[in-house]
């Protein structure tokens, strides 16, 4: 028997759509693609408007009533504020007009000078696959690289990622995790439209308000509306999983002091990896 004392990274399995087999190791199969340091709103997660809103209510409710008090008190009163009676619709309204921008764009920019269709370029970066079982990457139109289809300059608007655009146009909040963190130069661009999209009030901002709630908050928030909550301390522990740095200042926040940060300068670790984070970044804990 060999063992070598050690056992390699892995995933609980995952279904996925099967097409053929195009080689003797090489199966094809149907992948979705969650979009690496960008979180949009929901629309489907929940349930429909009244059904989440219901979720939402009971949520607020246990915020005020000591259901939740192992919650510190400032978190509680930014929940509060946010789980207004619309909180629910103007999510999920901002979750389909996300959908809907993201569509557009890259039904606008796969398209060629001569109307033929581009092929969509995938970066996968970090951890690849995430526990839902979505391949993690940035994703932007390929280009041949070919006289008939040259490549742009790298700072060409046609290079930029759909990623950074949905941010810049509002319909995204940056969501970096790690240890999938873009490189400086990436990863400052990013922050900037982010700065200017919610100053600027851009997209969701402008349509829903600056206090609408951003997709972890919504999901989080969800989860501790439950109705069939059993234990509030393991209904906290399913929605609060990231630890929070500040990426100004490389300090830590904690399970619960995001709000303290302003939504584009939020860096994300899950709090299985913090330990190893922090031999990588210079946190301060």
């Amino acid at each position: 028997m060999v063992d070598l004392g050690f056992v390699g990274p892995s995933r609980p399995a995952n279904d996925y759509r099967f097409f053929e087999v195009v080689d003797g190791d090489t199966p094809k199969i149907e992948m979705s693609i969650r979009m690496v340091s960008i979180d949009t709103p929901e629309s489907e997660y929940g349930g429909g408007p009244v059904t989440a809103q219901a979720t939402l209510d009971r949520t607020r409710e246990r915020l005020r009533d000591g259901t939740y008090d192992a919650l510190p008190a400032e978190l509680r009163e930014h929940l509060v504020a946010r789980l207004t009676p619309d909180a629910a619709l103007r999510h999920l309204s901002a979750g389909k007009l996300a959908a809907e921008a993201h569509r557009s764009m890259v039904n606008t920019r796969l398209r060629r000078p001569d109307g033929s269709q581009r092929k969509l370029a995938v970066i996968a970066t970090g951890e690849l696959v995430e526990q839902n079982g979505r391949l993690l990457a940035y994703t932007a139109p390929w280009f041949a690289g070919t006289a008939s289809d040259p490549l742009p300059p790298r700072d060409h608007p046609d290079r930029r990622t759909f990623n950074l655009d949905l941010v810049a146009l509002g319909w995204a909040a940056t969501f970096v995790i790690y240890p999938s963190i873009p490189r400086p130069s990436d990863l400052n661009l990013l922050l900037s439209e982010a700065d200017d999209a919610w100053r600027e009030r851009r997209g969701a901002w402008a349509q829903f308000g600056a206090d609408l709630l951003l997709g972890y908050e919504y999901r989080a928030c969800v989860k501790l509306g439950a109705a069939d909550l059993e234990d509030p301390a393991a209904a906290i522990a399913d929605a609060y999983q990231r630890v929070c740095v500040d990426l100004r200042t490389l300090t830590e926040v904690g399970l619960f002091g995001y709000h303290q940060v302003p939504p584009a300068h939020r860096l994300w670790i899950w709090a299985t990896d913090l330990e190893r984070a922090r031999t990588d970044l210079p946190l301060v804990s």
